[in-house]
């Protein structure tokens, strides 16, 4: 499987954006896929991950309400929609996907896409 994220940008605070991960390969559904970000310096940390059916979702704290992930297997796409963004939010998002569903909540994966950088501004 191979993930191409895409949709970064530089947006002001209390803005949106939607990221978009899409993928190649038949087997895609199959997998569970999460959301992710790195901020310079830091570790990178989870953000959001859905189940390969897309009936189970987990959002980290600090983002529900204001993040949705959801998926299109028929477009091989999963999507992160980010509204109320804060200046917090800033860092280089990936997108990766895991057969085994638990590991995302672990920032584990058995395939990781390039990032996109998310700028919100103050």
């Amino acid at each position: 499987v191979q993930l191409q994220a895409s949709g970064g940008g530089l947006v002001q605070a209390g803005g949106s954006l939607r990221l978009s991960c899409a993928a190649s390969g038949r087997t895609f559904s199959n997998y569970g896929v999460g959301w992710f970000r790195q901020r310079p310096g830091e570790e990178r940390e989870f953000v959001a991950a859905i189940y390969p059916n897309g009936d189970i979702r987990d959002v980290r704290d600090s983002a529900k309400g204001r993040f949705t992930i959801s998926r299109d297997n028929a477009k091989n796409t999963v999507y992160l929609q980010m509204n109320s963004l804060k200046p917090d939010d800033t860092a280089v998002y990936y997108c990766a996907a895991a057969i085994w569903y638990p590991d995302l909540r672990r920032a584990q994966a058995n395939y990781w896409g390039q990032g996109t950088l998310v700028t919100v501004s103050s």
